[in-house]
């Protein structure tokens, strides 16, 4: 079982990086990516201990883009974790990360609704690479007794237009494709089924976009025939995965969802054969 789409606490996962690479391993998975949402924090932990389970690991991560205020997300793969550029861009994500949150904050506290933000934000800051999202101030909203579960804070307070809801500012997605491609890597959009993005995807494949993450918990049969058939009329790649978090708001189990063993064929060839990109 392949597995692309995979979360850790070093964003807004449950799991550490050692967990996760056992819950994988449990669940039979043979080729896993751990994608933290813009930061390559556990990439190297997640490496050493998926080699010592037999389990081959690759670089990967979800990078937050903006387009007309809404999040975009651009899974990365096979890029070099150490590249500079790359590290130079994804300390300026999280950076707009932490002052979205406290700006979520500071709205919630006008609302009646208030969370301590300030020691999540904290706790980011004492651990280097870490990764601060909404995720983490809904389950601070559970905790606090404001929701009943995430998904209740999402749709009624930090989800798109909801109350509390805050635009994130950064780069856009065509900026977010040359980033990886410069480091090495492939672009895929992720899940589009969730983000309704399908006009745009043309677009960004004439601009460098790779891949397509048809298989996803949020794509039923239907969705992932109609992504399938977008990917190959544009000559794009396959990519999917559980996106496991470690809760049940998001994926079920790593390896719940995963890419056909002859989409990873395809998409591992892809390497060899991109261009070298201008560094």
């Amino acid at each position: 079982m392949i597995d692309l789409h995979l979360h850790t606490t070093a964003s807004d996962g449950r799991c550490s990086a050692a967990e996760l690479v056992e819950y994988a391993a449990s669940g039979g998975v043979s080729v896993l990516a751990v994608t933290d949402h813009d930061t390559t924090a556990a990439v190297a932990e997640v490496g050493v201990a998926a080699r010592a389970r037999g389990i081959e690991a690759i670089s990967g991560i979800e990078i937050t883009a903006i387009e007309d205020g809404r999040d975009v997300h651009v899974l990365g793969y096979f890029f070099d974790p150490l590249d500079a550029r790359l590290g130079t861009f994804l300390r300026a994500q999280r950076a707009a990360r932490l002052a979205r949150v406290e700006a979520i904050g500071a709205r919630l506290r006008e609302l009646g609704v208030p969370i301590d933000v300030a020691a999540l934000v904290e706790q980011v800051r004492r651990e280097s690479g870490r990764s601060l999202g909404r995720p983490q101030v809904a389950r601070a909203m559970v905790a606090s007794g404001h929701a009943v579960d995430t998904r209740e804070a999402f749709d009624r307070w930090l989800g798109l237009g909801a109350q509390a809801f805050v635009p994130l500012t950064g780069a856009g997605p065509e900026a977010v494709i040359d980033i990886l491609h410069r480091a090495g890597g492939v672009a895929s959009l992720a899940h589009p089924g969730k983000t309704k993005l399908d006009s745009r995807i043309p677009a960004l494949a004439s601009v460098g976009l790779d891949a397509i993450e048809a298989f996803h918990p949020d794509h039923d049969a239907a969705l992932v025939d109609r992504y399938v058939g977008v990917a190959g009329a544009l000559g794009l790649l396959l990519t999917g995965g559980s996106d496991f978090h470690g809760d049940p708001a998001h994926g079920l189990a790593p390896g719940s969802v995963t890419l056909p063993a002859a989409e990873w064929i395809r998409l591992q060839r892809s390497r060899s054969s991109r261009p070298a990109r201008p560094t």
